[in-house]
């Protein structure tokens, strides 16, 4: 079984930053990615960013140039540096891991999720 905790949402004004951690734990053998998604309230949950084990990044195109998604393979932590928020970044953000257990069954863990809200 793996576990993901996240810490480092709240409220911030618009323009300012805050930074999120995920750490995965557990029987974990392998991680091959880690990411975060985020979902808005009346919207589906959206990818934000990802990163592989080899470092490769994805993002979503509104948080390009603003987030760094960072970390990974040498705790099993994954990062969110969110810079230059603003009101519609406001939303649950999960952390999610995918990877293989000790057992060397695949798995794909969520987080719980934490709250980032930016005020205008």
């Amino acid at each position: 079984q793996v576990q993901l905790v996240e810490s480092g949402g709240g409220l911030v004004q618009a323009g300012g930053s805050l930074r999120l951690s995920c750490a995965a734990s557990g029987s974990i053998f392998s991680i091959n990615d880690m990411g975060w998604y985020r979902q808005a309230p009346g919207k589906q949950r959206e990818l934000v960013a990802t990163i592989t084990g080899g470092g490769s990044t994805n993002y979503a195109d509104s948080v390009k140039g603003r987030f760094t998604i960072s970390g990974h393979n040498a705790n099993n932590t994954v990062y969110l540096q969110m810079n230059s928020l603003k009101p519609e970044d406001t939303a649950v953000y999960y952390c999610h891991a995918g990877g293989h257990t000790v057992a060397l069954i695949s798995f794909g863990s969520w987080g719980q999720g934490t709250q980032v809200t930016v005020s205008p």
